[in-house]
């Protein structure tokens, strides 16, 4: 459930195979936070492997339930998102986060705007799956944090929900072709 996929850089999986991230940085920083059915494991597989207090930086590649779940569990964190992913849910938290106790929670907390590059990860726009998708570009080694936008099967994420995109999905696929990345790094192992 716990894999090491870079010098500093571990990997957890949960029972829905949603993906949560954990870089060892100049900052601690988790990409995504899994779903809140998976807990129980979180607490018992990546608890083990870092101490949440120490998490400085959340970065939300989407605000979905199974990539938002599980925020509370790292108290002493700054929270980020794209600046659409934000707008988005401060226009309506329950279409963006698609389960309204995860959106009721996370209302009482502050969402930051992503800049360009935070922490030598450079961030890519990727409208589709949501208005707001985001990628993650580690260039030292050449690894892409996909979120939901694009999978290691090769498909792309769906383009049907509340907040999608559709439209420019095919734009985003493209931006990801034209990234010579060495590991991809997936929301969700499908």
């Amino acid at each position: 459930m716990l894999k090491k996929i870079g010098e500093k850089i571990w990997k957890f999986t949960g029972y829905d195979k949603s993906n949560i991230y954990f870089l060892d940085f100049e900052k601690k920083i988790i990409i995504d936070t899994g779903n809140r059915t998976d807990r129980n494991s979180i607490k018992n597989f990546l608890g083990r492997a870092v101490d949440f207090n120490e998490i400085q930086i959340v970065i939300f590649t989407h605000l979905h339930y199974d990539h938002s779940g599980n925020f509370d569990f790292f108290p002493n964190a700054e929270f980020y998102a794209s600046a659409k992913e934000i707008d988005d849910f401060k226009k309506n938290n329950k279409d963006t986060v698609l389960d309204s106790g995860v959106a009721d929670m996370l209302t009482k907390t502050e969402l930051k705007p992503l800049p360009a590059e935070l922490y030598g990860l450079k961030v890519i726009e990727t409208p589709g799956h949501t208005r707001g998708s985001i990628l993650l570009w580690y260039e030292k080694e050449k690894v892409l944090f996909s979120g939901d936008t694009y999978f290691s099967s090769k498909m792309q994420g769906r383009t049907d929900l509340p907040t999608s995109a559709k439209d420019q999905m095919k734009d985003s696929i493209m931006k990801i072709i034209n990234i010579n990345y060495k590991t991809l790094c997936p929301g969700h192992d499908y």
